[in-house]
C-alpha cells in the first residue's frame, strides 16, 4: 500500500522559513516525479514545485528563488524548504507522486504565514 505523509506545517510569521518533507512508504520516490502542489481555501489547487525521476527541478514563479525541492534517495523523502515567507503563501500543501498512471498524494500539511 502507497502512503505519501507530509509533516513540517505550522505557523510562521512574514519572512520566516518552514521546511515540509513527505515520506514516501511502499514507493521508491526516486522513481516518479515528486511534486509539491498546494491550495488556499476558495481557491484552486496548484502547482508549487517539482523534481523529476532524474533530479531535474521546477518550481512556480511565484515561489522561484524563495522555494526549494530536494529528494533524498535513502530516505526516501522529498523536501520543500521555503524561504521569505508570505502571507500568500498560506495554504494546505501536499506531496504528490506521478508516474504514467499512477497518481498518489498525501493528506497535506497546513502552512499559515500570519504576524
Amino acid at each position: 500500500q502507497v502512503q505519501l505523509v507530509e509533516s513540517g506545517g505550522g505557523l510562521v510569521q512574514p519572512g520566516g522559513s518552514l521546511r515540509l518533507s513527505c515520506a514516501g512508504s511502499g514507493i521508491r520516490l526516486s522513481m516518479y516525479a515528486n511534486n509539491w502542489y498546494r491550495q488556499a481555501p476558495g481557491k484552486q489547487r496548484e502547482f508549487v514545485a517539482g523534481i523529476g525521476s532524474s533530479g531535474d527541478t521546477a518550481a512556480a514563479a511565484s515561489v522561484k528563488g524563495r522555494f526549494t525541492i530536494s529528494r533524498d534517495n535513502i530516505k526516501n523523502t522529498v523536501d520543500l524548504q521555503m524561504n521569505g515567507l508570505k502571507r500568500e503563501d498560506t495554504a494546505a500543501y501536499y506531496c504528490n507522486a506521478r508516474r504514467l498512471r499512477d497518481d498518489y498524494w498525501g493528506q497535506g500539511t497546513q502552512v499559515t504565514v500570519s504576524s
